[in-house]
């Protein structure tokens, strides 16, 4: 217990020490060169603030949602090696249920609709 809280106490130590110190010493020198945009060595064309489409955020999302999803899905067949291979089972199927009627609900209000 005793190297626990050592082992703890140096953590928050250093944690709050360099979190201080990067507040005491900023570096910020903004200039025209460092705002613009680079663009390989060339000159800019045009604006870099090109307006972006929600709905690419929102299938990313969804992505990042179900590649999750599956990869805290993947080590259910050791599951029932657990004291308990129901209770993992009743858990795993809530969390397929829950994400099930979130897809749901995203394709009936027109989320994954392209066109409107």
């Amino acid at each position: 217990m005793n190297l626990i809280m050592t082992i703890f106490t140096i953590t928050v130590a250093l944690s709050s020490i360099l979190a201080i110190v990067s507040f005491w010493l900023p570096q910020m020198n903004p200039d025209a060169e460092k705002l613009s945009p680079y663009e390989c060595g060339f000159d800019p064309l045009g604006s870099a603030r090109l307006p972006f489409s929600l709905r690419f955020f929102l299938v990313a999302i969804l992505f990042l949602l179900f590649d999750l999803e599956i990869a805290l899905l993947l080590p259910l067949p050791w599951g029932d090696q657990l004291h308990n291979p129901t209770g993992t089972f009743f858990w795993a199927t809530t969390v397929l249920i829950l994400l099930t009627l979130g897809l749901i609900y995203e394709w009936t209000q027109g989320g994954l609709e392209w066109a409107e």
